[in-house]
C-alpha cells in the first residue's frame, strides 16, 4: 500500500514527491547503472579515459554506438547510459566549443564546457513534456588549469575527481582506483590502472571491446576499433 501514493508523482517531471524527490530523475540514474562502465584517470600531464563496447559478433566496430566522443581538440567525453541521449548532448558541446573559438578566438576551457552541458541536461528536469536525459557523463579535459576530470549526473550536478567510474562495473573499478590512484603518475600507469579498473568492473573484458582515448597538451587520440589500436592496448592489458 504504501507504494500506491507514490505513482501520482512519477509521471511528471515537475513534480516532487511529498519527500523532495524527483522520481524521473532517480529512474534516469538507474538508466546510468545499467549502462556499461565508463571511467576516467588523471595523471600528470593529461586524462586517461576507458570504456566497455560490447561488440556483437557480426557488428563492425568502427560504427556508431561509441561511447567516447572527442568534443575538441583539448576535450573529450565518456558516456554511460542512453548512448542516443548522449550523443545529443556531444553534438551540442561540439557546437558550442566551436561557437565560443569562434567568437572569442581560443578554445574553451574545461569548467565552461562542463556548465555547459550540465546547464542543457537541467532544462529537462526543469519543464513538462520532456524526461531527463539518462546519461552520466566523464568529461576530461586540459587547459590552462591542467588536467581535469568532471562527472555529471542526469540531475545535472558536477563534481571534479582525480579519477572515477561510473556504470554498471563502477563500484568494482573505483575499488581499484581508489586503492592505486596517487599524485604524479605517468601516461602509462594511468593507462594502466584505468584498464585494470575497467577489467575489474567487467570481468569477461575482451581487448576489441575496450574503448581508450588520452587527452592531453598533445591533443586528443583514441585507440579503438583496428589492429594498431589494439596492439597498443594489449601491452597494458
Amino acid at each position: 500500500m504504501d507504494s500506491v501514493p507514490s505513482m501520482g508523482y512519477d509521471r511528471a517531471i515537475v513534480t516532487f514527491s511529498p519527500d523532495g524527490r524527483l522520481f524521473q530523475v532517480e529512474y534516469a540514474r538507474e538508466a546510468v547503472k545499467r549502462g556499461t562502465t565508463c571511467l576516467g584517470v588523471t595523471y600528470n600531464g593529461g586524462v586517461v579515459l576507458a570504456a566497455v563496447r560490447p561488440i556483437a559478433q557480426l557488428a563492425i566496430p568502427t560504427v556508431g554506438s561509441d561511447k567516447i566522443h572527442q568534443l575538441d581538440d583539448h576535450l573529450a567525453v565518456s558516456i554511460s547510459g542512453f548512448l542516443a541521449d548522449g550523443r545529443v548532448l556531444v553534438d551540442g558541446a561540439r557546437v558550442k566549443s566551436q561557437v565560443y573559438k569562434l567568437t572569442y578566438s581560443e578554445p574553451i576551457n574545461v569548467m565552461g564546457c562542463v556548465r555547459d552541458l550540465a546547464d542543457r541536461m537541467q532544462l529537462f528536469t526543469q519543464y513538462g513534456g520532456v524526461r531527463p536525459f539518462g546519461v552520466a557523463l566523464l568529461v576530461a579535459g586540459i587547459d590552462e588549469k591542467g588536467a581535469q576530470l568532471f562527472e555529471i549526473d542526469p540531475s545535472s550536478a558536477f563534481y571534479a575527481w582525480k579519477a572515477q567510474a561510473i556504470g554498471r562495473g563502477a563500484d568494482d573499478a573505483l575499488k581499484v582506483l581508489q586503492k592505486s590512484w596517487k599524485p604524479g603518475l605517468s601516461e602509462d600507469a594511468a593507462i594502466k590502472l584505468a584498464l585494470t579498473a575497467l577489467k575489474a568492473g567487467d570481468k569477461n573484458l575482451k581487448i576489441q571491446e575496450v574503448e581508450l582515448s588520452v587527452v592531453n597538451k598533445s591533443g586528443f587520440k583514441e585507440y579503438h576499433g583496428n589492429t594498431d589500436s589494439q596492439k597498443f592496448i594489449k601491452k597494458y592489458f
